[in-house]
Formats: structure tokens, sequence, C-alpha cells
């Protein structure tokens, strides 16, 4: 994070968000109010999936169609080389069309070609559409760094019916991704700690990290029971509205903390690369719950909501459920980097008591899983 103590509050936002069924079908008429030559980026199993309505789409609003395959993971490489077909083909704004890898991808590809970009989300995995920052990975899937930028996307599009037609397991991530949100941003409230856009928590950030946190609990089981059968219902358009536009906003004006600092040190380990985003994140809210001495109540209720939600909540479930310290010692020390957002926390935990949070997790998981009468967790394949 950033070493000078912020002064000055700061939020921010996204111009425009756009959500509902068949949001797809006006993406192109959007796009169109932003550029005349815009540049799609997606992956080929997306492609297939709206080539017909996209094509559609831009045509009526009398837009150019132009797609451009990506990679399959947001690398500093992979942004550059997107921002050279951008620059080399005049392309004047970029949108990332899919999951949060090639939004954030398109975010850093239209920053290093200096062109606006779009986020046309088709799942609600992550918080990653609203923001004004890019997570960056290695090849091998480890997280590297965030990258910041001065302004958020000028148009976030969400279509609810392609979220409900997405396996659960999809807007399951963007609840764990999402109820992090609160946990983090109410650990920072009195403090002098910076949220991401290098300013002071807002009040209207904190309340928005609440209010997607509350909307959650309320909502969740229901609209993951929704999208099992392809159904948008009131449930799922709450839902992705606090997993993508409340939680998005709640992050990046009311700051991170221990959790997704934990998520970016289980990426350090090969053992936890079958985990979601949002997946990773949920064993880091965990964590963070134990390392704050949050109330058993609390913790186990957590754990329990979560678990019925579909969400790992042991070190087994991610791979872990065997890892001797000298493993856990690599996750520990990627999720505490001096630029790690951990240190936001109003105390200075030592690199043993986050091992030992961690560690913790799998009996509270297991716990959990007994009440929900889910039965023992399961360890992934090992290839």
């Amino acid at each position: 994070m950033a070493s000078n103590t912020p002064s000055l509050r700061v939020f921010a936002s996204p111009d425009r968000y756009v959500q509902g069924r068949g949001a797809m079908e006006q993406l192109g008429a959007l796009v169109g109010k932003l550029g005349y030559k815009p540049l799609v980026l997606t992956d080929d199993v997306v492609r297939d999936l709206v080539d017909d309505t996209l094509t559609r789409s831009f045509k009526e609003a009398g837009v150019p169609l132009t797609f451009e395959r990506f990679g399959g993971v947001p690398t500093r490489a992979e942004s550059e080389r997107v921002g050279e077909v951008i620059e080399e083909n005049g392309h004047d704004v970029i949108v990332g069309l899919g999951g949060g890898a090639a939004i954030d991808a398109a975010k850093a590809a239209g920053d290093n070609a200096g062109v606006p970009w779009v986020s046309a989300a088709t799942v609600a995995s992550t918080d990653a559409p609203t923001s004004a920052l890019s997570v960056v990975y290695t090849e091998e899937g480890a997280f590297e760094s965030y990258r910041f930028y001065d302004r958020n996307p000028a148009l976030v599009v969400v279509d609810t019916q392609l979220v409900a037609q997405a396996p659960a397991a999809f807007l399951a991530a963007g609840v764990g991704d999402a109820l992090a949100t609160w946990i983090e941003a109410r650990a920072l409230r009195g403090t002098d700690a910076p949220n991401m856009v290098n300013g002071l928590p807002t009040r209207a950030g904190t309340a928005l990290a609440q209010l997607s946190w509350d909307i959650l609990w309320e909502s969740a089981l229901p609209a993951l029971d929704a999208v099992e059968r392809d159904l948008v219902t009131p449930d799922v358009e709450a839902v992705v509205e606090a997993t993508t536009l409340l939680s998005g906003l709640g992050f990046e004006s009311g700051g991170l903390a221990a959790a997704h600092a934990v998520h970016d040190g289980l990426t350090a380990v090969d053992e936890t690369h079958h985990l979601a985003h949002g997946e990773k994140v949920n064993i880091g809210s965990l964590t963070q719950l134990l390392l704050e001495g949050a109330a058993t109540a609390e913790v186990e209720e957590f754990a329990e909501f979560t678990a019925r939600a579909g969400l790992p909540t042991t070190l087994t479930e991610a791979g872990l459920g065997d890892a001797d310290d000298a493993l856990l010692d690599r996750v520990v020390e990627a999720a505490m980097t001096p630029e790690e957002t951990i240190h936001n926390l109003p105390f200075t935990p030592s690199h043993r008591d986050v091992r030992d949070a961690l560690r913790a997790v799998e009996g509270v998981g297991r716990r959990a899983r007994e009440r929900a009468g889910l039965g023992e967790p399961e360890a992934p394949e090992r290839n």
C-alpha cells in the first residue's frame, strides 16, 4: 500500500452501471456513446456464448464489432500485447467481456493505450468490474501486484440472464469475494489506513460494504438455488448488485485488510490454483476473523453460511490439508509482504499469528460443515 499516510477521503466509482436481464442486447448502443471503433477482449468460450447477441446489438447501433482473443491470464505481457493491438488498429475504446480476468486485462490494456475501458460481465464471480485497479498475475497464476489507474471504467454492464445461466459456482465465488468487503472495511474504520484509491475510507464506501453484506446474508442462498435452474429472480438481481456494484465500490473506497492479503498468499503455492478468486478470499476471511479474535459465534456462523453457499471453509478443500509449516510459511510470507493490505489492520500480527490463524481455519470449517450436514471436506485431486 501507499507509503505516505493519506489525509483526504476519496470515493471512486464507474461513470455508469447497467444491470439486468438482457443487458448485453444494449451493449452496442452503450459502447457507441464512448467510441467509434471498439475492441472486445474475451475468450473463445464467452465469445461463442454471446457472439450472436453482440453481432445484432452492435449492428443495430451502427458500431463496428471487433473481437480480440484473451490469453486467459491478466499478466503484464498480455495487457501490453492487447494495448499494442489497440494502438496499431486505431481502436478508441476497449471492452473486457467475461469474468474478472478478461476485465482486468482490458483495463490495463486500455490504460496502456490511453483509451477508456468498459467492463461487460457475463458472470458475477468477483467485484473487479467497477474498480480502478487490476490484479496482475504471473503466467503460473500467482499474484504479482495490484495496478492502479486514475479513472474507473467508463461503463459497467452486467447481464443477469447470463449470470443465471453460468455455473452456480461462479456466483458462489462472487459471494465469497463480496462477503470479505465488509469484514475488511469495518477493520479500517477509525484508522488512518488507506483505501484502494489512496485516500482515507469514506463513510459511503464503508456503508456500501455493509449493505453488500446485509443483502448477501438475506439473498445469497436462494439466489444460488435459482441459478442452479438458470432462473433470474429478485434474489439473483440483488446478489448480482451486491457482488458487483456494492462490493466493488465498498472494497475500493472502504479498503482491504487481511482477507485479500491471505488470498494473495494462497496464490503463491501451486496447491491452491484450483480455487477461484472468491474461494481463496473466503479462506482469507475466516483467517482474518480468527486473527482478530472475533466472537466464536460470529466465526462459526460465517463458516457455516459460506459452507452452505458452496465455498471452501477448510484448508483441506484448498489443497493444504496436509500442509507442513514450511508450505504455510510460503503463504504467510507472500501475504505479509510490505505492500500487502494485511498491514491495514489496526494491530500488527506476527508471522506466527497469521500462520496459526490460517491453520485454525481447518477446525472451524470442519465443524461448520458438520453442522450444515455437508460431510467431510474433500481434497482436490492432484495431477
